[in-house]
């Protein structure tokens, strides 16, 4: 079977970036198509990718495409349907603010999209777009179109949380699987008194301000793990009680959550997230915000603490309350092992052997359109 990969843009390793590794396990063989690879910050945060195939479109030669990427992606559906996929069985597109499940394929393959979300930007409503310059709205609107357009051509939907498959029902009107992304689970350890943590990226909707205004108002000490456009701002908004880690070192990880007291995760804008998953393998708790799909993943009062919405008093509300309470480490390590990378492969092997043979023996069929609106 000839199997290709399709992935928005390589240009850091995040979740999505995790998640892609672990389909390329699965399909070693299978060349990735990309709308552009940042080769120079490849090298220095994932230098393993560099020896995949890796198979750019045509916005590689545009200038400065890895710092404009959100500028060039009004001429995303020339750079997907630019690709000539003909050769294969199976396509397998991994995306979410990018479109690649935009690319296009013969009636023969199957193609089947992992979605973390329908872009966000796209489908808020115009009031949440204030912020953007006005000559954005128009450009937001065709893709939005192309986006709800692109989406009815794929076979299968595969949506990275509940929050997500929400999105693809109410957005695309496609009715998805949900299979969780791929995460690694350490399976020991438990919880440390040294600190409280946040991994993940410091851009303005993670809102780690909060998490560090929070720990100073109760004199908490803070660690942070993460690199982003935030981080200048977040420097002169901390005391000496904040300690910034940069990236993480894998093999700094375990000692890194082996000290947390717990991990603060604050973002009410997050479907899924990996730090939480892997604290919790760890044995440490996680205290989030239950208006992000969080809630779906930790269990109050058992592997974590949820607070209502995201705010700093709310936040620290919670931590005082988290301080009063006590969590296992063995329940917290039993729920990440459920987003397990085993349980992920697991999974999605089983969907693909299902919708390949649904496909070769009733041709492409499509899901039937949701009811819900």
């Amino acid at each position: 079977m000839r199997v290709a990969l399709v992935h928005d843009y390589l240009q850091d390793y995040g979740d999505l970036e995790r998640s892609l590794t672990v389909l390329h396990r699965l399909y070693p063989a299978a060349p990735i198509y990309t709308a552009f690879v940042d080769w120079s910050r490849l090298r220095r945060v994932a230098p393993q990718m560099l020896d995949w195939d890796l198979r750019p479109t045509i916005a590689q030669r545009l200038p400065g495409i890895c710092q404009k990427a959100h500028f060039y992606r009004r001429w995303a559906p020339y750079f997907w349907e630019s690709l000539d996929l003909g050769a294969y069985d199976l396509v397998i597109s991994l995306g979410a603010s990018y479109l690649s499940h935009g690319v296009l394929t013969r009636a023969s393959t199957l193609h089947v999209a992992y979605c973390y979300t329908p872009a966000r930007d796209l489908w808020a409503p115009i009031a949440a777009q204030a912020t953007a310059p006005i000559w954005q709205v128009p450009t937001a609107a065709r893709l939005r179109q192309y986006d709800g357009v692109a989406a009815q051509r794929v076979d299968r939907f595969v949506a990275a949380s509940e929050p997500a498959a929400r999105r693809i029902r109410k957005f695309y009107r496609r009715s998805p699987e949900v299979i969780y992304p791929p995460v690694p689970v350490a399976g020991e350890g438990k919880a440390g008194n040294e600190y409280y943590l946040y991994v993940g990226a410091l851009e303005r909707e993670h809102r780690v301000d909060q998490a560090i205004t929070a720990c100073q108002r109760l004199n908490r000490p803070l660690w942070i793990a993460g690199t982003g456009s935030e981080l200048p701002h977040l420097q002169r908004l901390a005391t000496p009680s904040v300690r910034f880690l940069g990236a993480v070192a894998p093999d700094r990880v375990a000692e890194l959550y082996r000290g947390a007291i717990a991990l603060i995760y604050p973002t009410a804008d997050e479907d899924f997230a990996f730090a939480p998953v892997e604290a919790m393998g760890y044995g440490v708790p996680v205290i989030a915000c239950a208006q992000s799909g969080l809630r779906d993943v930790v269990l109050d009062y058992r592997t974590g603490l949820l607070f209502p919405e995201s705010s700093v008093e709310r936040l620290c509300a919670a931590i005082a309350q988290f301080e009063q309470l006590r969590f296992s480490a063995n329940a917290c390590i039993q729920r990440a092992e459920e987003f397990a990378e085993s349980v992920f492969i697991s999974k999605f092997e089983w969907f693909i052997a299902k919708a390949l043979d649904d496909h070769q023996s009733h041709g492409a069929i499509v899901e039937p359109l949701s009811g819900d609106s």
